[in-house]
Parts: C-alpha cells; sequence; structure tokens
C-alpha cells in the first residue's frame, strides 16, 4: 500500500495502491453496516462511501504492515554518542481498539545510544508504525520503548504520550478537555536525575 504525489508535467497526481480484495471484502461491510443503521447507500452523498471508508481504514491501520524494529535497524550507525537523544512532539495518530475512535496527541521520545545510533525520523515512523493500529495509549507507550530498547541496545529509553481520546469526548462521559498521559521508562531513565532531565527537556511542550 502506497500513498505519494507525484509530479507530472509540472501537476500533481495521487497514487494509491491498495489491496482491491480486502478494499472490497470492507466495502461491502461498511455497506451493510450503513444500511442496519438506517442509510440509504444508493443515494448520492453515499455511493462510493463504503470504498472511501475502505480505504480509510487501510490507510489508518497501516501500521500492521510495517516492522519497527526494521525501521531502526535501516538506519543505524555506530557512534561513541553517550548523551540524551531526545525527539519531541511527534504527532501521532491511532484509533482506540474499544469504539474504534481515534485518539489524537503526541508523543516525546529519549534515549541514550550505547554505541549506536538510529535516524531521527526513524523514531518518528516508530511511532507511526505501532500507532496506526487499533491500540490502547498505554500499550502503545510500552511497545515504542520496547522496540528501541531491544533493537538499540542503549543505556535507557523514556517515553511520554499525551493525547486526547474521542472516546471521551464524543460519546460517554463527554469531557472535551481531557488529557490523558502515559510514560513508560527502562535503564538510565529509572534513576530521577535522568528521569528528571528529560521531563524538564520535554515540559515546555506538555499541557
Amino acid at each position: 500500500m502506497e500513498f505519494s504525489l507525484n509530479d507530472q508535467n509540472g501537476n500533481y497526481q495521487k497514487i494509491e495502491k491498495y489491496d482491491s480484495e480486502v478494499t472490497g471484502k470492507l466495502a461491502e461491510n461498511y455497506s451493510s453496516i450503513l444500511q442496519i443503521l438506517g442509510e440509504d447507500v444508493t443515494r448520492e452523498g453515499l455511493q462510493k462511501t463504503p470504498i472511501r471508508v475502505a480505504k480509510a481504514m487501510q490507510f489508518l491501520l497501516q501500521g500492521y504492515k510495517m516492522d519497527p524494529e526494521e525501521i531502526l535497524r535501516s538506519a543505524m550507525f555506530n557512534e561513541d554518542y553517550k548523551q540524551m537523544v531526545v525527539v519531541k512532539d511527534i504527532e501521532l495518530y491511532s484509533m482506540c481498539e474499544h469504539h474504534m475512535l481515534p485518539f489524537i496527541g503526541k508523543a516525546h521520545v529519549a534515549y541514550i545510544p550505547n554505541g549506536y545510533i538510529t535516524g531521527l525520523s526513524k523514531i518518528a515512523r516508530v511511532v507511526d508504525a505501532f500507532s496506526r493500529r487499533l491500540q490502547v495509549q498505554e500499550r502503545l507507550t510500552t511497545q515504542i520503548k520496547d522496540c528501541i530498547n531491544d533493537t538499540l541496545h542503549p543505556l535507557g529509553v523514556a517515553v511520554v504520550i499525551e493525547a486526547q481520546h474521542l472516546c471521551m469526548q464524543m460519546r460517554g462521559v463527554q469531557k472535551q478537555h481531557s488529557v490523558t498521559t502515559t510514560s513508560d521508562f527502562v535503564g538510565a531513565f529509572t534513576r530521577d536525575a535522568t528521569r528528571n532531565e528529560f521531563m524538564r527537556i520535554i515540559s515546555s511542550s506538555m499541557h
């Protein structure tokens, strides 16, 4: 599945490649869901909706087709640097596995290298790989930490995620301004001084 914009003679053309079989099955089911909910799937505004939703869901959940560890290994470099590397304010879009509604926020990730560093963009891609799945925020936080720790074998890893959950805002308790924060630390970041330094660095970004 690829999503890109190609410049052809000065014009931009969007290229999307989906699994046609998966798209067809999903569209058929979404058509049934709309009808069960009382909609007329033959009316103009809904005629292509099942296919659009089928493609949208494949895009939103594309993380299942990504290998987060391979993403990190694709840009690993030997480097004698043993200070904190922080990538903060990584935009995060995920889907709550309980109601299949989005939760949106940002991740702050840090690690202390132990012989190897990775490309900075790869940290953001790891966040995408895990977040573009059906998730809970708690597990997402730990998965990002474990992936970096198991692949780079650094001296420590820290992950903090803050997000707003539409399942709390649109339904249920309907609290519009609540923000959920989760964190996970390993290695050097379990020490107060190191963890506090990381928290100070990202504090200007937090609510």
